[in-house]
């Protein structure tokens, strides 16, 4: 399993190094200029939006999620252990310079996340439970491409709740394991990562078959809590750090231009770690989100695509910033420092004591349970793409409660490595195909700003866009801002 791994490795590298990277890079930095710089100009709005009354039917329930829990939904996605194992990941094998590359690229990347999840609010289609989309809805119904559709919803299935899902699990029996262990001073038993594995298993379960309002509810709940919690821990290490914060900030900017002498990375290898852990954490352009950013309700598809944007900086230059501040000012010497979770936790360890593993064991069961849950809808998402048969459905949400268990008392270098290769696919495929939809994104993004320089609150509607086929939604302005609950009409 090791050869496998370290092939799969070493040709994953080079595949992102000469063609995901380039095009990751140069994609984002052609959204961003043709936009105006929108990730910028537009943080106001981003966070207007948030809270958006979100459109009702006629008997005064929302037609589909909120923006705000579409925002969760992501977020649980994009908060985990990416943000905690992934991060220390790439300090530990790019040194400090890689947070730099990963701010950088969250930045950039923040305008492919916004043209994506405003694609996907666009194609977006109806459903039962609400409102669905993404990716593939977007490449068949945009570019006129089912095949290209099927292809990335099976990557992303493969991707995403099977393989990345099981990495969650497989972190939440590493920390516990790191956590009994410091608490009776002896190894954890084998038994631990199959007790995990079954609990983990059975909430999953109990989640995904209810649905994606139950997903919904729970992610709006979980997520602010875990990320507040987390932000307290990481601002207790730096209170008692304090003296090693400056000398943490000048090496995130002063590591990034050159080779690392203490982790042995050269300049190439620390931009390359950054930007794919960076990609791995906040997933923009990944074409991940947009399959949360299609779910919501909102009227008019710039709403969400500004939504994901600010998930993107949510996820990177908070909780990841909080994992670089944790190890930086914790651990100053990374010299032979550990990789993974086993890294955070030694820092955690070391400066506030042993109790903050356990308060860390908590934090990352809550991480890595949301993400899972995430990580379970935009799978389903991809799976009613293409197929609708209830059996189908019924088969997925099985497997992923399996992967799950399975990802628990695996070993995780080699998921890890295919995880990886399989996100740089799905990448390449989605980039492509908003390379191709950029000019509807930027008419969007006229409209939207012409309606806010009426002075309105932004309304679209498929007339405004006569010549683009394959809008399934959007018919009027009736049924986009939805009928006013019974007690407000007149």
């Amino acid at each position: 399993m090791d050869d496998v791994a370290d092939w799969l490795a070493a040709n994953g590298d080079l595949f992102w190094t000469w063609v995901v990277l380039p095009v990751v890079v140069l994609l984002g930095l052609y959204m961003t200029i043709r936009s105006g710089v929108v990730q910028f100009r537009l943080i106001p709005e981003m966070f207007r939006t948030l809270t958006n009354r979100t459109p009702r039917d006629e008997s005064g329930e929302p037609q589909s999620v909120s923006a705000f829990q579409a925002f969760t939904i992501s977020a649980a996605s994009r908060v985990g252990t990416g943000n905690i194992a992934g991060v220390a990941t790439a300090i530990a094998i790019g040194g400090p310079g890689a947070v730099f590359w990963m701010w950088l690229m969250a930045f950039v990347g923040a305008a492919s996340a916004f043209a994506e999840s405003t694609l996907a609010q666009l194609f977006k289609v109806r459903d039962p439970a609400g409102f669905r989309g993404g990716p593939a809805y977007y490449m068949q119904r945009g570019l006129k491409a089912r095949w290209m559709g099927v292809w990335f919803a099976v990557i992303l299935i493969i991707c995403f709740p099977f393989a990345f899902s099981s990495l969650q699990a497989n972190t939440i029996s590493a920390s516990l394991g790191g956590a009994v262990a410091s608490m009776t001073g002896t190894d954890a038993g084998a038994w631990l990562p199959w007790v995990s594995g079954l609990v983990v298993a059975a909430l999953t379960g109990l989640v995904v078959f209810g649905g994606v309002r139950r997903i919904a509810s729970v992610t709006q709940t979980i997520v602010p809590v875990m990320a507040l919690a987390y932000l307290l821990l990481g601002l207790a290490v730096v209170a008692v750090s304090w003296q090693e914060v400056p000398a943490a900030i000048s090496s995130i900017f002063t590591q990034a231009f050159g080779y690392n002498e203490v982790v042995g990375a050269a300049f190439g290898y620390v931009v390359l770690t950054g930007i794919k852990r960076g990609m791995f954490s906040n997933e923009a352009g990944l074409g991940s989100a947009p399959n949360a950013g299609a779910s919501a309700a909102v009227t008019h598809p710039v709403k969400q695509g500004l939504v994901q944007a600010l998930g993107v900086y949510f996820d990177t230059f908070l909780v990841c910033s909080i994992t670089a501040f944790i190890i930086l000012t914790g651990v100053p010497d990374l010299a032979g420092a550990p990789v993974g979770v086993d890294l955070t936790q030694a820092a955690l360890g070391g400066t506030l004591g042993e109790w903050s593993l356990t308060a860390l064991a908590i934090i990352v069961f809550l991480l890595a349970s949301s993400s899972i849950i995430g990580n379970y809808y935009y799978g389903e998402a991809s799976i009613e793409f293409i197929s609708t048969r209830r059996w189908v459905l019924v088969a997925y949400r099985t497997l992923v409660v399996a992967a799950v268990f399975v990802g628990s008392v695996l070993s995780a270098n080699v998921v890890w490595s295919f995880a990886d290769a399989a996100m740089g696919f799905m990448a390449i495929t989605n980039l492509v195909a908003l390379a191709l939809l950029s000019g509807l994104v930027f008419a969007l993004l006229r409209d939207y700003m012409q309606q806010r320089g009426e002075g309105k609150d932004p309304v679209f509607t498929r007339d405004r866009l006569p010549d683009v086929s394959g809008i399934d939604c959007w018919h009027d302005e009736l049924s986009v801002t939805g009928p006013l609950p019974v007690q407000r009409r007149r």
